[in-house]
């Protein structure tokens, strides 16, 4: 394949990547979800919203964040090197508001009054929180009871923005069953609202606009690295759940002769139930008005999944993923629990950093790869930060006294 042309070619009008992709939607929402793609195709390429973009990144949102070598870490592991892609110091404590600013942007273009969306760790909550508050707009986050008592902070900061959370307590009453209640919500009130999807999940033009917003991360990481070491990465990595920090991290690489590796939640173990790796485990399934891969149950459903990161826990991932792996040119691997909130403690120890949880498989997979690779560079891409697990890690595993050094 041509990577060069690859942003060109992907996606199809209709929204695939190859087979993955599309959009599998009620009649009713059709219209909808023509609406927004004309609107974002409009202004996608209009430069009075270009420039509007660039300055709130700018002057708003903080960017660009830096690219930082993990020395102590680095030393510790051998003499392959650290670095990191430092979202976590951009404005709210993630990557998510780089895509929900650009999505506020749209909702006022398209004189939307309300705006709402799904969270699982909160991130995406707080950052379309923070977009409506800059913006003016209404807010409603629809959020798993479970994920509201794991992230009581991120809670905290959505309400204070003046954002209205909604309890879902059906199902499991994580991740999938808030994008099931954002999605009726949206159903009823499509007219004024936007739902702004807050990963490269559901219907196109959405996997397509979230990519475009994230791609920001990738580009700056690209440059920074060069200008740090004259040198690209042997290696980048990133945590995958829907994939939005992932695939804008990604792509501006695509082309270039370096190892791209998505990092799955692996949890306590690799039977169904125990783990949210759909692209390790799962198959071909449409869910949430997209096909790509997803972890089913014996009646072919989407499964119960499992994750100590909230943000990760979703039964599909995002179609581009799927589509990259199957052209061969990203891998796919996992981290377990253990090993998440034991790189959380490492790179707080060594590094005074301290990760989100969903970033912390990401560091878990670069500290096991560099101990093995014993020379060249690692670049991760750090998308969030971690003062919303602090209550649980502490809860759940102390202030690490029973994790081994190196």
């Amino acid at each position: 394949m041509d990577y060069a042309t690859y942003l060109k070619k992907y996606p199809s009008a209709d929204g695939f990547f190859g087979k993955f992709g599309g959009a599998y939607l009620p009649p009713q929402l059709v219209p909808a979800m023509e609406e927004i793609t004309q609107a974002y195709l409009t202004i996608c390429h209009s430069s009075q919203f270009i420039n509007e973009l660039r300055r709130i990144r700018r002057e708003f949102q903080g960017r660009p964040t830096p690219v930082y070598h993990c020395e102590n870490l680095s030393r510790k592991l051998g003499n392959c090197q650290i670095y990191l892609k430092r979202e976590d110091l951009n404005h709210s404590g993630a990557h998510k508001l780089n895509h929900c600013m650009g999505e506020g942007l749209l909702a006022k273009f398209m004189g939307k009054k309300r705006i709402i969306a799904e969270t699982g760790a909160g991130q995406h909550g707080v950052a379309l929180a923070t977009a409506a508050a800059f913006f003016g707009l209404d807010c409603t986050i629809y959020m798993g009871e479970v994920d509201i008592k794991k992230q009581a902070p991120n809670v905290a900061r959505m309400k204070i923005l003046g954002a209205k959370v909604v309890s879902v307590d059906k199902g499991a009453k994580t991740l999938k069953e808030a994008v099931d209640a954002a999605f009726e919500d949206y159903l009823q009130n499509y007219k004024d609202t936007i739902y702004c999807i807050g990963s490269v999940v559901g219907p196109h033009p959405f996997p397509m606009m979230v990519r475009d917003f994230q791609y920001v991360v990738g580009e700056e990481a690209r440059e920074q690295f060069k200008d740090m070491t004259g040198l690209l990465p042997d290696v980048i990595t990133a945590c995958v759940g829907g994939g939005s920090n992932s695939i804008g991290f990604f792509l501006p690489f695509i082309n270039d002769p370096v190892e791209i590796v998505g990092v799955e939640p692996l949890g306590h173990g690799d039977k169904l139930g125990e783990h949210a790796a759909s692209m390790t485990y799962g198959s071909e399934g449409v869910m949430h008005g997209f096909n790509s891969i997803m972890l089913k149950d014996s009646d072919g459903e989407p499964a119960p999944v499992y994750s100590i990161a909230s943000g990760l826990d979703y039964p599909s991932v995002g179609p581009e993923h799927a589509f990259l792996r199957e052209i061969g040119r990203v891998k796919y691997d996992v981290a377990s629990d253990l090993e998440a909130v034991d790189a959380f403690f490492k790179l707080s120890r060594y590094e005074g950093i301290i990760p989100a949880l969903e970033s912390s498989h990401a560091v878990a997979y670069a500290m096991k790869l560099a101990k093995q690779m014993g020379k060249g560079s690692i670049l991760v891409n750090l998308s969030g930060r971690g003062d919303k697990d602090l209550d649980y890690v502490i809860e759940h595993y102390g202030y690490g006294e029973n994790f081994k050094d190196f």
